[in-house]
């Protein structure tokens, strides 16, 4: 087997690759509204509303109940 030092010879210096400079900007609000089918933004502010009322279940309290019946999720 040939040294391979000889294929790939070591260089001092060493190419760098760069990302051009680009402006990075915020879109704060945009343009167009989206429409929704009217089932899924009506039970959508029913969830609002259900939670607003204190009708919801907390996550810590969801979390708990997922780990206790499956326990293989403890890592989650």
């Amino acid at each position: 087997m040939e040294n391979s030092n000889k294929k790939y010879p070591k260089t001092d210096s060493i190419s760098k690759v760069e990302e051009p400079a680009l402006e990075y900007t915020k879109i704060e609000k945009l343009e167009t509204e989206i429409e929704y089918n009217p089932v899924l933004e009506s039970l959508i502010l029913k969830a609002i509303k259900e939670s607003e009322e204190g009708k919801s279940i907390p996550h810590e309290e969801v979390m708990r109940r997922l780990k206790e019946r499956y326990p293989f999720l403890n890592g989650v």
